[in-house]
């Protein structure tokens, strides 16, 4: 059986390693995942020319928008979203999740996270689209820290799908974040590098979804006040592992897909 990463760029991607090391350690001698290149445009061809051994499909940018329009089904947390990471074949065709929200919440559960009353997200994006959703599994309202108002409104479709309370605060109020349980950084490098002056006494979990360089400003100095730290690679582990779970249908081992991103 085959599966592969699919995106453009994508030859940095770790996943083939985390992938093949899960199938290596599960005795599926038989499978193997690699990286592709692969454009928006030529994402439904792609899909379509597959044969039967192909079981999955990871997407990344740019492609999980357009992941929605070659599936058959839709998983209503992507629909909700509005982007997939995850093509998984089935009977009727295939069948489009997004394992980028459950893997933030398992990466959060993990640094002791169960639930909260509110968090912090900064930045409105698409890994913000997944903050939310995680947010709804948490039972979390949110503030979005933006720099534009215009990014805020874009995302409230997508929190009143996620049932979701969803307030905005200006990035000039960016350090009032430390006062929150939970900070969800999903801003490109160096944006929240002014957080590595800010007061982090109150040490709330900290979840930087950048993992290069590492750490950054912002992860370094709230880990230096006592914060618990999530990164990105974090994040990278566990959607891979509900990724291989989806493809195989067995439970994942996870200590050899850590091990691999960890060599990797």
């Amino acid at each position: 059986m085959r599966a592969a990463v699919l995106g453009q760029p994508v030859s940095h991607s770790r996943s083939p390693a985390i992938h093949n090391a899960g199938y290596a350690a599960a005795g599926l001698r038989d499978w193997t995942y690699t990286a592709i290149e692969c454009g928006t445009a030529d994402l439904p061809g792609f899909v379509a020319g597959l044969s039967p051994d192909w079981a999955g499909l990871s997407l990344t940018m740019p492609l999980k928008e357009v992941a929605l329009t070659v599936a058959a089904m839709v998983d209503p947390f992507a629909a909700a979203i509005g982007a997939a990471n995850t093509l998984v074949r089935r009977a009727y065709g295939w069948h489009a999740y997004n394992t980028d929200a459950p893997g933030m919440v398992r990466a959060l559960l993990e640094a002791g996270v169960s639930r909260t009353p509110r968090l912090a997200v900064l930045g409105g994006g698409g890994t913000a689209r997944a903050a939310l959703a995680a947010a709804a599994s948490l039972s979390a309202d949110v503030t979005l820290y933006t720099r534009r108002l215009e990014a805020f409104e874009e995302l409230l479709p997508v929190a009143s799908a996620l049932s979701v309370d969803l307030v905005h605060a200006p990035w000039s109020s960016l350090d009032s974040c430390t006062s929150f349980p939970v900070v969800i950084s999903t801003v490109p490098k160096g944006a929240a590098d002014p957080l590595a002056v800010a007061d982090w006494s109150g040490r709330p979990v900290v979840f930087d979804a950048i993992y290069e360089p590492w750490p950054t400003p912002l992860a370094a100095a709230a880990s230096a006040a006592g914060c618990a730290i999530v990164s990105g690679l974090d994040l990278l582990l566990w959607q891979a592992v509900d990724q291989f779970e989806l493809f195989t249908g067995k439970a994942a081992p996870v200590a050899a897909m850590r091990a691999a991103l960890r060599s990797a």
